[in-house]
């Protein structure tokens, strides 16, 4: 376990803190579409910003914390390609305008910052009070890895799915986008706008994501700084990363077993620890080597699909 201070956790949340701040209140003021090269130079800033908080890392706490930061990293990067896929179907089922797009995923990632820090210390107060809920955690990875490389595709419906019918039940809600408003007054009463049912259900998507990626970082390492810190630079990441891979993440068909693979071999890993260890290295090496894998297959192998085929969402079950 690192000893972190105090001050450090405050420095490294009041970073964060400003990057977002920066980037709403400087570079993002106005509602427009983000472009592709746009969304590179902000995908690549958040990289080098995550590997050179690994090369910090690795100056004070020495080279294996900061291959495991790296590890924890990487795992939640590659389950944010399934994430994405999910909010594409969305954006598409709800038909958001691309200049609102952004709006809705800052105030996304805002939320899921906040749920996964809430996540991470209630993991991290449980492991270090029952060390057998490691177990437990590795269990439920192997089911879920299995479970999705024998997902079945079907599509989206938002009619189907139980948010989208509570919250219609709640709130009043207007037919109509207006701007990038989340609320609006028509008739003198106060109304939802879909801007803000997309806002709930992309949170519902990440918050059910947490679910499994948030175990599958404490199956690398049991240290809460490590486990969060990987997790923000990710999340971070995730809005850039959306916009530069959206119209593509979908000929990449198999990634989606290369994360249940992932995940099945993090769970076996922290099943497995009382007869064997894997060092960090090793586990870094295994989990590029599949995705590799799975990016030039798909890349070599292109699916042929129609376009109404779309995997499954959690969020429609």
């Amino acid at each position: 376990m690192l000893h972190i201070s105090l001050w450090f956790w405050a420095a490294f949340i009041g970073f964060i803190l400003a990057m977002l701040a920066l980037d709403l209140g400087v570079f993002h003021r106005h509602a427009h579409e983000v472009r592709p090269r746009e969304a590179a130079i902000w995908t690549t800033v958040w990289v080098l910003l995550a590997l050179a908080f690994a090369g910090g890392l690795t100056l004070h706490f020495g080279r294996q914390t900061g291959l495991t930061f790296v590890t924890g990293y990487v795992i939640e990067e590659s389950l944010s390609a399934d994430n994405i896929f999910i909010i594409v179907l969305i954006f598409e089922y709800f038909r958001v305008p691309r200049n609102c797009q952004h709006r809705v995923l800052f105030y996304g990632i805002i939320g899921a910052l906040i749920m996964r820090g809430i996540f991470i210390a209630l993991g991290a107060a449980l492991v270090s009070r029952f060390h057998w809920i490691l177990y437990l955690f590795g269990a439920m990875l192997v089911v879920t890895g299995v479970r999705m490389a024998f997902r079945d595709e079907e599509s989206f419906n938002g009619d189907d799915n139980r948010l989208v019918r509570m919250v219609r039940r709640i709130l009043p809600l207007s037919n109509e986008f207006h701007g990038s408003s989340f609320f609006i007054v028509e008739n003198g009463r106060r109304m939802a706008t879909p801007l803000l049912l997309v806002l709930l259900l992309v949170e519902l998507t990440d918050l059910l994501f947490a679910v499994d990626s948030i175990p599958a970082t404490f199956g690398v390492t049991t240290d809460p700084f490590l486990v969060f810190t990987s997790n923000i630079f990710a999340v971070l990441g995730l809005r850039s990363l959306y916009f530069l891979l959206a119209a593509v993440v979908d000929r990449f068909y198999l990634l989606k077993y290369a994360i249940a693979v992932i995940l099945a071999f993090v769970g076996v890993k922290m099943l497995g620890e009382p007869f064997f260890e894997l060092g960090v290295h090793i586990s870094l090496l295994v989990i590029v080597v599949v995705l590799a894998a799975a990016i030039a297959g798909s890349v070599l192998w292109p699916q042929r699909r129609s376009s109404a085929s779309r995997t499954s969402s959690k969020i429609s079950k």
